[in-house]
């Protein structure tokens, strides 16, 4: 899943050893959740789709409802951290998360879009505060030589929640998919279908709300063995703006922009792409439990792209996986079968390099500034906001398969990038 890397101070000192083993289990866990959680939206889409009657646009909202977080949510989420420190923030982070899944069960009662809309935005904001603790506090649980060995590590458990939970969603949520059409329900059957279909998601949710509750505790009892001090250094965060008049880096950010979009387009319409008579023609739930391979395929080529970035320009292989993206686009858009369908689920082996790839390439050379560079970054993931529901627009005026012309023109810009930035700055 998307990742919100924020760069750890320097000059702090790790926690006592005795204590590096348990606080980094937690860490690990809090990258399990926040990944899981959030592509669990792709389970979601479908099913309120269904539930509400509503275009592919209308639907595209959740993600539009869940990544404004980012943008609105990222900078108070340091601020806080500078406050109260990294444990007291992942705490207060997932009782906010658990708020937003509770809030499901209102959502699901009053059987209103908007209100689940409401509830998922208030979830993303917990999420966006653990996200923004948890890459920084990985890199402080050890030697500052190795955090780079360590996030790497820690991504991996993003991936396997992002792997894990759409499977286990579809199983939940997209198992008792009625093949009514409500469109052709009124009064007294219509409200008696819409509760029993939400209460399939406040169900699914109220467990997960229980869930982040258990483990804010846990947390919370652990926030004296990682000393409150040890918190990011504060900085004007407008002075980062003018970063933006660095080629490189506006380029860069832009990047990161499109890439969320695309990745975050491409697995929202999955479930449906997938249940086409021209794909697998599957039903909603194993349509659903599919869209695990996109995400599996992202954890595996993280490991494969570590080993290609060892021998090849950066630059290079991210312009090299964008185009293999487009490649695998237009097949999903213009074949049939099996061909399409898996041609689309292993868009996601090539989207897995990205992220870090053009993060990398962005903050290449700014020295002192990195810090501000990264948290202007994490701002541009709120292309997960916008670039969906211009993808959904497109399959309301045309077809899912034309639709995926958005993403691939978001990884044109990557492939250009790549090609931009294939010689380091610092050669």
């Amino acid at each position: 899943m998307t990742d919100n890397t924020v760069a750890a101070p320097s000059e702090q000192t790790p926690p006592p050893i005795a204590n590096v083993q348990r606080l980094s289990l937690f860490v690990f866990a809090l990258f399990f959740i926040f990944g899981g959680i959030t592509s669990l939206n792709d389970i979601l889409i479908p099913k309120l789709k269904s539930l509400f009657s509503l275009t592919y646009a209308q639907a595209m909202l959740v993600q539009s409802a869940f990544f404004l977080a980012y943008v609105l949510a990222s900078i108070p989420a340091s601020l806080l951290i500078s406050r109260i420190g990294y444990m007291r923030a992942a705490a207060i982070g997932l009782v906010t998360m658990a708020v937003g899944c509770a809030l499901f069960i209102p959502a699901a009662l009053v059987g209103l879009f908007g209100a689940f809309l409401i509830a998922l935005f208030v979830l993303a904001i917990g999420v966006t505060v653990v996200q923004v603790v948890s890459n920084p506090l990985i890199s402080l649980l050890g030697p500052q030589e190795t955090s780079h060995s360590r996030v790497t590590f820690a991504q991996a458990f993003n991936s396997l929640g992002t792997t894990v939970a759409p499977y286990l969603g579809a199983m939940l949520i997209l198992g008792s998919l009625s093949q009514v059409d409500p469109a052709t329900l009124t009064g007294s059957a219509l409200g008696a279908y819409l509760a029993e279909e939400a209460k399939v998601i406040s169900n699914t949710y109220a467990g997960l709300a229980v869930a982040l509750i258990v483990v804010a505790l846990l947390v919370w009892q652990q926030r004296k063995h990682l000393p409150a001090s040890l918190t990011s250094a504060s900085a004007n965060p407008l002075s980062a703006l003018s970063l933006l008049k660095q080629p490189r880096f506006a380029f860069g950010a832009a990047c990161i922009f499109c890439y969320v979009g695309a990745e975050v387009s491409i697995g929202s319409l999955l479930t449906n792409f997938l249940e086409q008579d021209s794909t697998f023609g599957f039903n909603a739930e194993l349509a659903g439990k599919h869209v695990a391979y996109y995400w599996g395929g992202a954890m595996v080529g993280r490991f494969i792209g570590a080993a290609l970035l060892r021998a090849f320009a950066p630059g290079k292989v991210l312009a090299c996986a964008a185009v293999m993206a487009m490649v695998l686009i237009a097949s999903a858009a213009t074949s049939h079968g099996a061909v399409a369908g898996w041609s689309i689920l292993a868009i996601g082996l090539f989207n897995s390099v990205m992220f870090p790839t053009i993060f990398a390439l962005a903050c290449e050379g700014l020295g002192k500034r990195a810090a501000e560079g990264s948290g202007l970054i994490c701002c541009a993931i709120v292309g997960g906001a916008i670039v969906p529901p211009l993808t959904g627009l497109a399959a309301d005026l045309s077809t899912l398969a034309l639709s995926l012309a958005v993403p691939a023109l978001c990884y044109a810009v990557i492939a250009s990038y790549g090609w931009y930035a294939r010689r380091s700055v610092l050669s």
